[in-house]
């Protein structure tokens, strides 16, 4: 009897959640542009070439820092890293007393389970960076796993951010209701073509780079989408440097067992 009412009960949770599905699978077809209109004008990633592309690809310290350059005063003020300590930065070849100034300069919540008050104090090299306190709408993702959790890892992100433009002409006469509502942004790399985040980086010279490199919207926002993914993908250089070793081990390995082989079984065909 116990058995068939978890499998009565087991029945009507699936069915809950398949109707659920359904009614929120056709609320969203109902939400937005008409899909027509998202897969006729929705774009690829553009190609972004990086230091990292390749099997003997790295990364660039210069250009992650001018990333994380970026990401501090533009986007750190909406967008969280929390996946990444202070202490990472060392990686991008920043010393212990700068990593020190950078987490300094960060306001860490802390509680207090004695008092039970939430106190801000200086961020230290140990703490991961904080989350962002958001006054908009919703809340903008947490970047430090961006690159790995959208289809075209840097390059869509760098895409994202140059790609924001004009609705085309065609798009409006082909779809007459598809104008981009108010306080949205049309970009043809965000998948339904409209997003809430106006363009972050809208002009030239938004940072001043301390190696001198020209700041242009272009150059910003390969250096960003550089940075990004290396908070998702940190050991992407040890793990090039490791696997072709491995490699070259299992080939050798390879061909000891093909000699071995032919060396023990090569009398025993015959028989």
């Amino acid at each position: 009897m116990i058995r068939i009412f978890s499998i009565l009960a087991g029945l009507a949770f699936t069915f809950v959640l398949a109707v659920s599905f359904v009614f929120e699978a056709i609320g969203t077809a109902h939400e937005g542009l008409p899909k027509s209109a998202e897969r006729d004008f929705h774009e690829h990633p553009k190609a972004l070439k990086l230091s990292t592309d390749g099997p003997f690809g790295h990364f660039e310290r210069q250009q992650l820092q001018r990333g994380f350059q970026v990401y501090k005063e533009v986007c750190a003020a909406c967008h969280s890293l929390r996946q990444v300590a202070f202490r990472d930065l060392t990686a991008l070849g920043y010393r212990a007393n700068e990593v020190k100034a950078i987490a300094k300069s960060y306001q860490i919540p802390v509680y207090n389970n004695a008092t039970g008050e939430l106190k801000n104090r200086d961020g230290l090299a140990t703490d991961h960076f904080p989350p962002v306190v958001y006054a908009g709408q919703g809340t903008p993702p947490d970047l430090s796993l961006v690159t790995k959790a959208r289809h075209g890892g840097p390059a869509y992100i760098y895409s994202l951010l140059t790609g924001y433009a004009e609705q085309p002409a065609e798009l409006l006469k082909k779809f007459p209701d598809a104008k981009t509502p108010e306080g949205l942004f049309y970009n043809p790399y965000f998948a339904n073509l409209n997003l809430s985040m106006p363009p972050p980086l809208a002009a030239d010279d938004q940072v001043t780079y301390a190696d001198g490199t020209k700041a242009t919207v272009d150059q910003m926002s390969q250096d960003v989408s550089a940075f990004l993914q290396w908070t998702a993908e940190p050991k992407l250089d040890k793990r090039k440097q490791t696997g072709w070793p491995v490699l070259g081990f299992l080939l050798f390995a390879a061909v000891l067992a093909y000699m071995a082989y032919r060396n023990i079984w090569a009398d025993k065909k015959g028989h």
